[in-house]
């Protein structure tokens, strides 16, 4: 059996809220270190909090990894211990070769040496001979694009260049161990395309990645496998689709954990609840592309209400807008409303592309603007399966090739 080249065993990590008070802590733990007191890792102080509990798996070698979960479920925590960056309190890592960590890119760089004497500190750090620099530095400057900056000192460049560099650095020392932490969010298009290319290569010269990003096409197109991460510990680890399917759902209730309503209007018609129906008219919530889907409206009328204008718009999760949907745009007159009532909004084919949406509602005057009621956040769908494509919508098409 292939021996692991990483090993992660039972490993947690602790953080506290407070700077003062983490600063004490320091100060409290070095004083026992020094007159031979064990130090207790496994209980919490005032303020302190597990950033990663627990954590076991294994990375066999040439495995590409995907670690995924919302903002402070533990990912870059994790990483950084595997850079060595951080000591873990509890538990044990073994790595079995030569690591090299994408994480804040640039921030070994000495500001006031040019970015040739950065180049051959940075990999003399990392464990590279001046003879093994020499045989790569000519890729590492032609993939920065940087050539013309070379001998300028690095507190000159810009943020982008820095990243560049960073980069182009460690990307060409081909490690054993690759870390990657939201390398691929940074930089333009044509310089992240070209990240891309270059992390396929590793891959496909056998070096094993862990990748972190909140770019679920990313880690679809890259990663088998992936990890989803919750409140630090690990809730999934298995093939990367279900992984994020997992990781959708675990954002969605987070979500709705810290979610406020925003109302307001005039009030003559109000918002009682939106539904998402399957095509049985069931309440659902996760759909697969394609699906027939329908949006049901109730509102409640406090008086006659004439030529009421309905809207719901579909957002990506903490994200930007999908669509609007609106009576008036669609031509749809609506009459006078008394009493209780439902509108329904069918879509036949819910093309949106796998991930997780929400709705919000409003119901306006018929003058389009001033609203009678406004429910943000009204609720929720996960989209899963389909065509994994990196975009918003699957638009239904055929192709003909002469």
């Amino acid at each position: 059996m292939t021996k692991p080249i990483i090993r992660i065993d039972k490993v947690s990590k602790k953080f506290c809220r407070s700077m003062r008070r983490s600063l004490y802590y320091g100060l409290l733990d070095m004083g026992s270190e020094l007159i031979g007191r064990e130090r207790n890792y496994l209980n919490l102080r005032k303020d302190e909090f597990w950033a990663v509990k627990d954590i076991s798996f294994e990375v066999q070698p040439g495995e590409t990894v995907g670690l995924i979960g919302h903002n402070g479920a533990g990912k870059t925590s994790l990483l950084r211990m595997l850079g060595g960056l951080i000591l873990p309190d509890t538990g044990k890592i073994n790595i079995n070769g030569r690591v090299q960590a994408l994480i804040a890119l640039g921030a070994g760089f000495n500001p006031v040496l040019t970015g040739r004497e950065n180049i051959y500190i940075n990999a003399s750090l990392m464990g590279f001979s001046k003879k093994e620099i020499n045989k790569r530095f000519d890729e590492i400057v032609s993939f920065s694009g940087l050539s013309e900056f070379l001998d300028m000192p690095v507190q000159s460049y810009s943020s982008g260049m820095v990243v560049r560099l960073g980069f182009s650095v460690a990307a060409f020392l081909e490690p054993d161990v690759l870390l990657i932490d939201e390398v691929l969010s940074v930089g333009d298009l044509a310089f992240r395309t070209k990240c891309q290319v270059r992390i396929q290569e590793l891959k496909n010269k056998g070096v094993s990645i862990i990748i972190v990003s909140h770019n679920l096409h990313t880690i679809s197109h890259l990663c088998p496998r992936s990890i989803a991460l919750e409140k630090g510990k690990v809730i999934y680890d298995g093939d990367t689709e279900s992984a994020i399917d997992i990781y959708r759902l675990s954002l969605l209730k987070t979500y709705e954990q810290y979610n406020d309503f925003i109302r307001g209007g005039t009030g003559e018609i109000t918002i009682q609840e939106l539904e998402i129906l399957n095509e049985n008219e069931e309440k659902q919530t996760i759909f697969d592309v394609g699906d027939k889907v329908k949006i049901r409206l109730y509102y409640h009328t406090n008086t006659l209400v004439k030529n009421p204008v309905f809207n719901v718009v579909i957002h990506i999760l903490n994200s930007h807008q999908v669509t609007g949907i609106r009576t008036d745009v669609d031509g749809i007159p609506t009459g006078d409303f008394e009493g209780d009532g439902y509108v329904d909004i069918e879509f036949q084919k819910f093309n949106l592309l796998p991930n997780a949406y929400t709705f919000d509602a409003v119901i306006f005057h018929s003058d389009g603007y001033t609203f009678y009621d406004r429910k943000n956040n009204a609720n929720h769908l996960v989209v899963r399966g389909g065509n994994e494509i990196n975009g918003i919508a699957y638009l239904d098409h055929s192709w003909k090739i002469n």
